[in-house]
């Protein structure tokens, strides 16, 4: 084993820093406008207090649990974040092993530098897909059958291991992120893309980043509920709604068909000044009544986030950032350390609140703000 390893996320986060250039590391770290919400996302899972039980025996603990069937050492999901080989060579290849060595469900962003067949043939892994619906339908749809091998000769559904859709709802237009609007950013076009669409890689007059001249011509503002319904008539897979932050919406989702909703605002670079995501998980949870599994990501930094989001409802919990700092800083074996580090934060906290399984973590066991404001009352 190396020497001095980092020992949390924002050690490696640090590293990440002085690994990346300027433009990278300002696209991964930063958030929409103000970044009031990127800010929150973080600070409000610290407004959150453990209430932690005493004399259980917990000489063993176990993490595992299930989503859609499939079988997790422990609910830590690594989330869909884009452009891996910006972090690192490998891009999303290295980032598939890492959790395929930790028996982790990764969801594979729309915006991978690596194909899906090449993320897929790396490894033996559960992963999800993560789609957008575009102005062009031809093209969410060539991609949907991509990722289920329909369409291939060898019919490959099983070695592509893709077994669901995660379908972004909160992008009909991308919002301000200002650090890639002060720094250009370059977006490098996913070679998924290749043979479906083109993009006019000139500069352009009117400023900006590049990946907002993308978004505009790609994205499709019309997005609705009726492209769910579409989304369904043309996949068989379990259809994931991320992007949801309200008890209206999270019912709608589940009236649509939808196998789950996550609770997200998109890492707090689409609307700034939306709630923080642990705010809301509780909201969404009583919302769908156990119809449908609900996850939740952004600002999840320690094993004890992922505790609080498990005690206030989530059945999964969405790891973004930390995993890309990890691959910038080491590469492969960065992304693979910072999955197991929060897996063992999850597991010393799951013990020293008294809980031998995620079953047992309840609401009992975190005061939130709300809870405090009412024993006042």
């Amino acid at each position: 084993m190396e020497d001095n390893l980092p020992v949390n996320v924002w050690e490696y986060q640090e590293l990440a820093k002085k690994a990346l250039p300027k433009m990278h590391y300002d696209y991964i770290n930063g958030g929409a406008e103000d970044e009031y919400t990127l800010r929150e996302n973080i600070a409000a899972y610290g407004r959150i207090l453990l209430r932690p039980r005493v004399l259980i025996d917990v000489s063993k603990i176990d993490m595992s649990t299930t989503l859609l069937g499939y079988n997790m050492p422990s609910p830590i999901i690594v989330a869909p974040t884009g452009s891996h080989k910006l972090a690192n060579p490998e891009g999303e290849v290295a980032t598939a092993r890492a959790a395929a060595a930790c028996k982790t469900i990764m969801v594979l962003s729309f915006s991978s530098n690596c194909k899906i067949e090449e993320v897929a043939s790396s490894c033996d892994a559960v992963r999800f897909y993560q789609l957008y619906v575009y102005k062009r339908r031809d093209v969410s749809a060539t991609l949907v059958r991509r990722a289920e091998s329909l369409g291939f000769k060898a019919r490959r559904a099983e070695s592509l291991g893709f077994k669901a859709i995660v379908l972004t709802v909160d992008t009909p237009v991308l919002g301000r992120r200002e650090a890639d609007i002060r720094n250009r950013m370059v977006f490098p076009l996913s070679p998924n893309f290749e043979g479906l669409m083109s993009f006019d890689d000139e500069p352009g007059t009117e400023g900006g980043s590049k990946m907002e001249r993308f978004a505009r011509e790609t994205l499709d503002p019309s997005l609705s509920w009726k492209d769910v319904e579409w989304l369904k008539s043309i996949t068989s897979l379990p259809i994931l709604l991320k992007g949801i932050v309200t008890a209206e919406d999270a019912r709608k989702a589940v009236d649509a068909g939808a196998a789950g909703v996550i609770v997200s605002n998109h890492g707090a670079r689409q609307l700034d000044y939306a709630p923080p995501t642990i705010s809301v998980l509780e909201e969404v949870v009583k919302a769908v009544a156990g119809a449908v599994p609900v996850m939740v990501d952004g600002g999840v930094r320690r094993g004890t986030d992922v505790f609080k989001a498990l005690a206030l409802g989530a059945k999964a919990v969405m790891v973004g950032r930390p995993v890309f700092y990890g691959l910038a800083a080491r590469g492969e074996a960065g992304a693979r350390h910072v999955i197991e580090m929060m897996n063992r934060e999850l597991e010393v906290a799951m013990a020293l609140c008294g809980c031998r399984s995620v079953a047992e973590v309840t609401r009992r066991h975190v005061l939130t703000e709300g809870d405090r404001i009412r024993a006042l009352l």
